[in-house]
């Protein structure tokens, strides 16, 4: 008697600014997301995207000013604030680079 073998499920990704690709397997739960730190957004860390969902993924530069802020910068030294993927359907993701905390021990 043959057993049947079930196909495990998988999904491409890939980055559409540096060209990073990869089969998760099996497929990611929905509303999760694989990241990389990407070489072409400043070395920031950007989700990897469905192959046919034609999304983009752009670094947001912070526009406010730091005022001794402690912010996590690109390799260009530039802050940025937000890393948002645009899909064609006009749904927006955004990972969020928020402040950083600051602490000093005195004696």
């Amino acid at each position: 008697m043959d057993v049947p073998l079930l196909k495990v499920p998988f999904e491409d990704l890939y980055c559409p600014n540096c060209g990073l690709t990869e089969r998760v397997s099996p497929a990611l739960p929905p509303g999760s997301s694989r990241y990389h730190n990407c070489p072409r957004l400043h070395s920031l860390s950007a989700p990897l995207v469905p192959v046919a969902s034609g999304a983009k993924v752009t670094a947001e530069e912070r526009e406010d000013y730091l005022s001794g802020d402690i912010q996590a910068t690109g390799d260009d030294g530039r802050a940025y604030m937000a890393v948002r993927t645009t899909c064609p359907d006009g749904h927006d993701d955004l990972l969020v680079n928020a402040g950083l905390a600051h602490a000093e021990m005195r004696t």
